[in-house]
This record gives structure tokens, sequence and C-alpha cells, in this order.
């Protein structure tokens, strides 16, 4: 099967452009004559002309930004809404996003979506054939639409969770950036002074034989150590790297270091506010879309991104399987705020669940946008000390000798 680009007229006389994926030339134009489209040209999508004029074919490389799945969600849901054929609805949207060069993956990948779906698949079987850009959660909740017949109002509120879930990791990539540069600055310009200031100044104390501060020896041996052992270092510190990803990716030091990370101050506390959000704003999303709860436990426990929490997940699915309550098996694991306890309490006895887990997705949302601003508000200064106390010990490291050695002279 290839990929070919088309020109033509629609129905009404316009003129239309697209790519799509057929077996050969001639299935192309039949299916497009199918679908009333007048065919003016078919060619391969690879070539732009002949000869030196040959374009290569690079989508494969590119990813498929989270906030586009998102966009085609909500023009999907819209153009069902305004009882559009699916069919019809997935060609507009494909057509659309094949055009532009930077979301021409994801039309795409659409195209051969509508493809499935044409033949017979249903839809959400035909999104599972692409699980790197539509997840187990996306899949299930396009299932539960599909057989609910509502698929336009899950596709709304599925673009909604996709959007939220962006916006918070933009504003985690935001608060984070501003330490991450100053740290990336402080590291360069300290390696800076220690490989080309110190050691010329080095010399300079030599000449004199002047018993040397501690401060002083301390930091001569430093910058001997890097001049002389940098290489041996970046090679230490990659296998150290690289051992610690190893360890991480085994059960035991996953459970090990994803426990570490909930005890840290500050990060913590945030995390766990973060694996709270997902975990309301997903379970109730997926219960308001019919998802039965205990395929919407198993989906929630693969976004908590907690391998502590995920057991506690496990162990409330377990409960809910025996007749039991989920705010009984939370409260035991004692890993969630009582906040959210009573609040999930509270709906299971009332019998709005949903409403009562979107009421804790919306507060840990808050809250997170709080501890952001406390946990920036915090970094920054630390930053700044750190960074600022380093550079001042090398330079006062640096003058003492040199003003002693000045006071010797007078």
């Amino acid at each position: 099967m290839g990929l070919y680009s088309f020109t033509g007229l629609d129905a009404k006389g316009r003129p239309i452009k697209g790519v799509r994926e057929a077996d050969n030339e001639r299935i192309l134009r039949q299916e497009l004559r199918r679908e009333g489209i007048f065919v003016e040209d078919v060619k391969p999508a690879k070539e732009k002309g002949r000869g030196l004029n040959r374009e290569v074919d690079l989508s494969f490389l590119r990813s498929v930004d989270p906030m586009d799945v998102a966009l085609a969600t909500r023009q999907l849901a819209t153009l069902l809404k305004a009882s559009v054929p699916l069919t019809e609805a997935l060609l507009a949207i494909s057509d659309q996003l094949t055009q532009d060069k930077k979301r021409q993956k994801l039309g795409q990948v659409l195209s051969e979506v509508r493809q499935a779906v044409n033949e017979g698949t249903a839809l959400a079987d035909a999104l599972a054939r692409h699980p790197k850009i539509f997840s187990e959660y996306y899949v299930s909740m396009a299932r539960s639409g599909e057989a609910a017949g509502n698929l336009d109002v899950v596709l709304s509120t599925l673009a909604e969770f996709l959007e939220r879930q962006h916006n918070l990791k933009s504003k985690i990539k935001s608060a984070m950036t501003y330490p991450i540069v100053m740290g990336i600055i402080a590291v360069v310009f300290i390696a800076i002074l220690m490989t080309f200031v110190v050691p010329n100044m080095v010399v300079i104390f030599e000449d004199f034989d002047q018993a040397l501060p501690w401060n002083t020896q301390l930091l001569i041996s430093v910058s001997n150590f890097f001049s002389s052992y940098w290489f041996h270092s970046l090679v230490a510190l990659l296998l150290m790297r690289w051992g610690f990803r190893r360890w991480r990716q085994t059960p035991r030091g996953r459970a090990k270091w994803d426990s570490f990370v909930l005890s840290m101050p500050l990060f913590g506390e945030m995390v766990r506010k973060v694996a709270i959000a997902r975990f309301a704003s997903t379970l109730g999303t997926m219960l308001h879309s019919g998802v039965p709860i205990l395929k919407a436990l198993g989906i929630v426990k693969a976004v908590m991104g907690n391998r502590k929490l995920e057991a506690v997940i496990d162990e409330v699915a377990t409960a809910v399987r025996e007749g039991e309550s989920m705010a009984s098996v939370l409260q035991r694991s004692g890993e969630f705020p009582p906040l959210v306890i009573h609040m999930i309490a509270i709906g299971e006895k009332s019998g709005e669940l949903e409403a009562m887990l979107h009421h804790v997705s919306d507060t840990y949302n808050l809250e997170i946008d709080t501890t952001l601003n406390r946990l920036t508000s915090v970094l920054e200064p630390m930053m700044i000390l750190i960074m600022g106390g380093t550079v001042g010990f090398i330079v006062f490291s640096i003058l003492m000798p040199i003003m002693q050695m000045n006071s010797l002279i007078q």
C-alpha cells in the first residue's frame, strides 16, 4: 500500500486536494469517484517532480503533538454533532491535516482510520491500531461512545480531558525551565573558571612560594582533578546515569525510586498532587462516559505515573470487585489525603461519584498551580544562592592569597 496525493473537484465543483493511502492509483481513483470527487491528477506523494526534484518523505520522523490530537478530536465531535457521517468527518479532518507539513503524520493516520472504518471496522478498533498516538484510555472512551450511541458527546469530553492534561504538563515544564537554565549556566560558568582561570592563578601562586589558605588549596585540588580527569569524570557520570536508568527500569528499582520521590520535600508533594488530579479526572471522565468501573480503574492505573500509587489502585480494583467501597481502601493506603477520601466517600453514598471526582480534579488542579508557584519562588532564590555562593567561594579563594602577597611586598 502506497501514499498518493490527488487533486480534483468535489460534487459542488470546488477544488479539492489531499493525500491518501491505497494499493495503487486505479483503486484510489475508484474510491474517490465513489465519494463524488472528479479526479484530475493522482501521483505518488513522495514525488514532487522528476529527477532531482524528488522529495524525500520524512513524515515518519515527526512526532504527533498531543494538542493536535485534542484539536482533531474536538473537530470530529463537532462534525458528528452536526450529523455528518463518521467517514466523511474523518475525511474532512484528515485532508485538512495532510495539507499542513507539521501535522501531516496525524492526517495520514486519520486517513488510515477512515479507510478501516469504511471497510466495516469499529472506530475504536481502528484507533487501537495506532497505540503511539491513541492511548488505551482514548480507545476505551471511543469504544464506550460507540456502544452508548453518544460518540460526539464522549469525544467532546475526551478533547477537554486531553487539553487539561496538556495544560498541566505545560505548567510544570514552564515552572522547571528557570531552575534548569540557571543550573546549566552555573555549571558552565564554574567549569570555565575551574578550567581556565584557576590554573593560570596557580602558576602565579607557585612563583611566590607562599603558603596558601586552606580554601585556596581546596580550590586548586578540585581544579587539578577536573583538569586531569575531566574525561574520566564524564565517563563515570554517564555510566552512573546508565546504571541508574537500568536499575529504575527493574520492578524493584522502580518501586523504591517512586516511593523515594513521594517522600521528597516539595517535589514529592507536587508528584502526589499531579497523580491525584490524573486519577480523579480520568476516572470521572470514564465513568461519565459509561465505561465500567473495573475497566476504568485498570486504565487509570496506567496514567498514575508512580508504582506505589499504582499498587493502591490495584487494591482499590480488588476491593470494588469484592463489593467494598473505594474510599475505605484509599484510607487504609495512607497515600491519599483525607479531603479526597471524604469526597469520594460522599460520591459513593450519594451516587454522584463522577461529579465528586471532577470536583477533586478541579480542586487539585488549583492546588497544583499554588504548589508550582511556591516551588518556583523557593527554587529561584535557592539557585541564586548556590550559584552566587560557589562563584563567591572561587573568587574569594583566588583573591585572598593575592591580598596576602601584596601585604608581603609592601
